[in-house]
């Protein structure tokens, strides 16, 4: 198998730092309810109380707002839009780096990963490597944080804008809340949490592997989306 590979710059060349300014966004999903409507997918064969994605959130990607596919070759672009991405060259990843994020992305087992570098990783003008080490830390900053315990002590219950927003503002600061966007999806007569969007600021020029308070401050605030929503517990309802 090919292994994809790209040296294109540091993480954080591709943007400037402005004020309140949001450049990326972090998209977390919940697992259990992102299964109720992909039931076929191979990530969602399994879906165990136990497995970590059943009580955290999982990551969905790291994108770079309003820039896609930067520097990727057609043939890549036709076969990711395509949906077949495990069709797609694999990534060279460290084995350490590969096995935590196939328990933290569980879409590793349809290729996501290798969807996620091609459309969105390459605008970050960096090594997938530090793509990924980046986007896995934001995310257990969030499953670390009071974010992460309201969601894992709420499984099964409805869970609104007000309570989601102050679990931010108590874990990265005052206001943080007002840069978070949930998504929501139908499954019969409920109303499923299937994610969240945190919209990040950029880094100034010297600056790396900066956490999440600093740039969720640094990010312009928006509308939060869905009002509310079950937190969906694991197995097919």
């Amino acid at each position: 198998m090919i292994l994809l590979l790209f040296s294109v710059g540091p993480l954080a060349a591709a943007e400037t730092q402005t004020t309140e300014k949001t450049v990326m966004a972090l998209g977390l999903s919940w697992h259990s309810a992102f299964c109720e409507g992909q039931r076929k997918r191979p990530e969602c064969a399994e879906t165990s109380s136990q497995a970590p994605s059943a009580r955290q959130f999982s990551l969905h990607g790291l994108w770079v707002l309003r820039k896609t596919y930067c520097g990727a070759p057609d043939t890549l672009k036709a076969a990711d839009k395509a949906g077949d991405w495990t069709k797609m060259p694999a990534l060279a990843l460290s084995p350490d780096l590969a096995k935590s994020l196939a328990e933290s992305m569980p879409g590793v087992a349809s290729g996501l990963d290798r969807h996620e570098w091609v459309k969105h990783g390459l605008c970050t003008g960096g090594l997938a490597e530090d793509y990924f080490r980046t986007a896995l830390s934001l995310t257990a900053e969030v499953n670390q944080s009071a974010v992460g315990t309201l969601f894992s002590s709420n499984i099964g219950k409805t869970l609104d804008e007000a309570a989601i927003k102050a679990a931010f503002d108590e874990a990265f600061g005052p206001g943080s809340g007002d840069k978070v966007k949930m998504r929501c999806r139908k499954d019969g007569g409920r109303r499923l949490i299937s994610g969240l969007s945190v919209g990040l600021g950029g880094e100034k020029e010297g600056e790396k592997g900066l956490g999440l308070a600093t740039l969720i401050k640094r990010a312009k605030a928006t509308k939060f989306g869905c009002p509310s929503g079950v937190v969906d517990a694991a197995g097919l309802q």
